[in-house]
């Protein structure tokens, strides 16, 4: 292992790896933990000082291809756990725009009408209790949306929490990306779907569940 670190950090490759490798961890991750890790990957890249990029390209091609191809894969990586993150900041600011266009209302001209626009609201809220079972999907999307929306700001956190829980293997974790940016206006799957991920993917329903 000592033998191999040798040969890495000289490489000239080193530095583009480790940027690659830092960028990932930076996904999502709060402010102040991007500057510990920006702090870190200088420190590192400058230890110990003249040794990185002391080497040249050709000496050894198998490392040669090895930093090469891992730098890259680290690259795509960073995209994929950025694109679905980039998208849910994208539908919460959607929603919030929404949310506060719904808040907006006239001024009450007289207290009469103010009373009779309380007694209806609170006869609507009664009413919004109960959600159609025959609604439209996107009906129904729209009720739990504006019924749930509290709830909607807790997303990036859980993202992040997902994120961070136990690694699922590669393909799986593809296909559960997949999934979401398809569905990411929504990305609440069915029990039915949740069944479906979990025979696709060959994950548990429990790990399913805890991704989503």
């Amino acid at each position: 292992l000592l033998l191999l670190k040798s040969k890495i950090m000289p490489h000239p490759h080193y530095t583009r790896l480790l940027s690659a490798y830092v960028n990932c961890q930076k996904v999502g991750a709060p402010p102040e933990v991007v500057a510990r890790l920006e702090e870190a990957r200088a420190a590192a890249a400058m230890n110990p000082p003249g040794m990185v990029g002391s080497s040249c390209i050709g000496l050894d091609p198998a490392l040669d291809q090895f930093m090469e191809a891992y730098s890259e894969m680290l690259i795509k990586y960073e995209q994929e756990l950025s694109k679905p993150l980039k998208e849910a900041m994208l539908f919460l600011q959607r929603v919030e725009y929404q949310l506060k266009a719904l808040t907006i209302s006239s001024p009450n001209t007289d207290a009469g009408e103010g009373n009779d626009r309380n007694a209806s609201s609170e006869e609507e809220a009664e009413g919004n209790n109960f959600i159609d079972p025959q609604a439209e999907d996107h009906e129904l999307k729209g009720q739990l949306l504006r019924r749930y929306s509290g709830y909607l700001g807790s997303l990036k956190p859980e993202l992040m929490k997902t994120k961070k829980k136990g690694k699922l293997p590669m393909e799986a974790r593809q296909q559960l990306l997949d999934w979401w940016s398809r569905h990411y206006k929504w990305p609440y799957p069915s029990e039915s779907q949740r069944l479906a991920l979990a025979e696709a993917t060959g994950l548990d329903q429990k790990q399913i569940n805890n991704w989503f």
